[in-house]
């Protein structure tokens, strides 16, 4: 039986961490193949999670990436079928919501290969979004589909997709966060090589589209982080600096740039920051699972359960709103609990779930 996975951004490589950890445990006869799309092509946001995680090296890297999203769909869709017709795997599998995502899904369906997704049933019901348009297409061409949470399960049932091809596994992020918050406790040394104490520094990333391809939503952002009373750590994601440089933007005095950091030093500066600044998905995620309150800078979020749970803040891009919750998120009280991503057995759940079904349905 074969599945082959398809990924291209740092997300996917920390989620196919555990779930290909947890295929090769379920013996030879278990083949997966890795397919690289190369959406995040810099080294220091790809090949270094693979080396990191100890995630196999991929079986294809088609070196896709730094066109448009349409463009880089297309791109990937073409050679993504190529590797399908090449492969015949009884399952395609999917992760998230990027073009890779999107891509993977599409190649597959149309040669009648099946279709798992992962972190299936996130909404931010925000269209001007890619990633939203991603997964709500993803979704509806998947055959199966490996929900994180009950509100990400009701979003699919609303959407009437059939309740036969659901399974709720809760979110292998937690599954990432429990397994790599020790390594990371033993390997990383990013606290020493920055000088940074425990507690006495905030972490931010910036990346998403939006935010980093209008220039005065940047330059809010900014202005709201040069109110800190605490250092600001940001490791700057290539676009957000090449954005930067474009509009002649710079960190205020209170941020401290460094270079983007590997999956294992990101998970110490988490662990160890008073307050998560953020606008990316995976990084709410891993302040709630840390115990670390966050500040997301978006109008919404497809972790709604978060700001339920008085864990995540939605701040948008108002300075004003930003350097308010900036003083006050540091000395709160927050509310976090840890049932709301499963019982960190998810990659092992999806893995027995996708091996009964290739050994019920192989491709002929």
């Amino acid at each position: 039986m074969k599945i082959l996975t398809v990924l291209g951004a740092r997300p996917q490589f920390v989620k196919a961490a555990v779930v290909s950890r947890a295929l090769r445990a379920n013996g030879p006869a278990l083949v997966e193949i890795l397919v690289h799309t190369g959406q995040h092509y810099d080294a220091d946001m790809s090949r270094v999670f693979f080396d990191e995680l100890t995630i196999p090296h991929p079986d294809y890297n088609l070196g896709i990436g730094g066109g448009t999203h349409g463009r880089n769909t297309g791109r990937m869709l073409e050679r993504i079928e190529a590797v399908l017709i090449a492969e015949r795997p009884d399952w395609v599998l999917v992760y998230g919501d990027t073009d890779s995502t999107l891509a993977g899904a599409l190649a597959a369906v149309k040669l009648q290969i099946p279709v798992a997704h992962i972190e299936a049933g996130l909404r931010s019901f925000n269209r001007r979004m890619p990633e939203e348009i991603n997964r709500v297409l993803t979704d509806h061409a998947a055959d199966l589909l490996f929900t994180p949470t009950n509100t990400a399960t009701r979003n699919l049932a609303d959407e009437g997709i059939e309740e036969d091809k659901v399974r709720q596994t809760g979110d292998v992020m937690y599954d990432a966060a429990l397994y790599y918050g020790a390594r990371a406790k033993r390997c990383s040394r990013i606290l020493e090589l920055l000088g940074l104490a425990p507690r006495r520094y905030l972490l931010a990333t910036v990346h998403r589209t939006e935010n980093t391809d209008d220039p005065v939503r940047l330059r809010r952002i900014l202005a709201g982080l040069a109110t800190s009373g605490l250092p600001i750590i940001l490791p700057l994601h290539p676009r957000t600096r090449k954005r930067l440089a474009a509009f002649g933007l710079e960190p205020p005095p209170t941020v401290r740039s460094v270079e983007p950091v590997g999956y294992l030093d990101m998970m110490m500066l988490e662990k160890n920051s008073a307050l998560i600044v953020t606008d990316s998905g995976g990084v709410q995620k891993e302040a709630y699972f840390h115990q670390v309150p966050c500040l997301t800078l978006r109008e919404e979020t497809e972790w709604v359960e978060l700001v339920r749970a008085g864990a995540n803040r939605l701040v948008g891009t108002d300075p004003e709103m930003i350097a308010n919750e900036l003083e006050k998120g540091v000395r709160d009280d927050w509310t976090f609990g840890m049932d709301l991503y499963g019982n960190g057995d998810a990659a092992k759940r999806i893995s027995d779930i996708l091996s009964r079904e290739c050994t019920a349905s192989p491709v002929s």
